[in-house]
């Protein structure tokens, strides 16, 4: 572990408690309502050196810790992009330090534009696997051969099967399919989307994939779920633009919410 983890794991823990989390939660784009129905401390991320910026609106920059549904999670409120740095490794610090808070799997939550026309604005989607479309690696400049990360499993099997038992119990449609992670910040072109489509992709978006990456490089298990709020350019007349991501990702909000609240309960 890092030194600069491992002094922001005893400032986390000397304000939420030294007991370890079940899990972390990463929350997309409009959806970071779900952290203010924890019941647990809050730090801001500028109090925490290291973790990201309040760079996007619809984030809500803060680490939560406490209990959902009877688990004792960490929430990361808001995440930091490549398209804002140009970093790939953005994430890093926080997830190690997830990782050193003791948290065993890692669930991941984005928005995301859907490449499938029976998957529309407001839909959920599991993601069964992803595609690198922008060809970084948050991993580039490691130094140990730890950084050739197998990602053959890359989304847990058992943990796709519990969070599709958990949209069946909440009473939650749920696609599944492919992401793949396009850099941003602008939108893609309708021939991007076409050519993500031919390699296999059914949604796609600016995160998430990074965070994959590095959580499997920490050894965490990993779950996560598109929250379609937009079809992709040349696939319908939808103006796309960030204020209505956030606006449309609120279409989806609730359902998330039980779909990740029943998740917690079988976990």
């Amino acid at each position: 572990m890092s030194r600069v983890a491992s002094d922001l794991t005893r400032f986390i823990q000397d304000r939420a408690g030294s007991e370890p989390i079940s899990a972390g939660l990463i929350l997309g784009s409009g959806l970071g309502h779900l952290a203010d129905t924890v019941d647990g401390v809050s730090i801001d991320y500028a109090q925490l050196p290291g973790f990201p910026e309040a760079g996007v609106s619809g984030h809500a920059p803060r680490l939560v810790i406490g209990r959902l549904e009877g688990r004792r999670i960490a929430i990361l409120g808001g995440r930091a992009h490549y398209y804002e740095s140009g970093s790939a490794d953005a994430m890093r610090l926080p997830l190690e330090v997830l990782s050193a808070l003791g948290a065993k799997t890692l669930l991941l939550t984005n928005a995301a534009g859907s490449l499938v026309p029976k998957m529309p604005t407001g839909s959920l989607m599991l993601i069964e696997d992803h595609i690198n479309f922008s060809g970084l690696n948050p991993l580039i400049g490691e130094p140990t051969e730890a950084r050739f990360v197998p990602m053959g499993d890359a989304y847990d099997a058992e943990l796709r099967g519990h969070v599709s038992r958990a949209a069946e119990e909440a009473g939650v449609a749920l696609h599944r399919g492919v992401y793949a992670w396009y850099s941003g910040p602008s939108f893609e072109t309708p021939a991007e989307i076409r050519a993500i489509r031919v390699l296999g992709a059914d949604a796609v978006g600016m995160s998430t994939v990074p965070e994959v990456i590095l959580a499997r490089f920490f050894g965490l298990r990993v779950g996560a779920i598109s929250a379609i709020t937009n079809m992709a350019a040349g696939m319908s007349d939808e103006a796309i633009g960030h204020e209505h991501t956030k606006a449309m990702a609120l279409r989806a909000a609730d359902k998330l919410e039980n779909v990740l609240r029943a998740l917690l309960r079988m976990l």
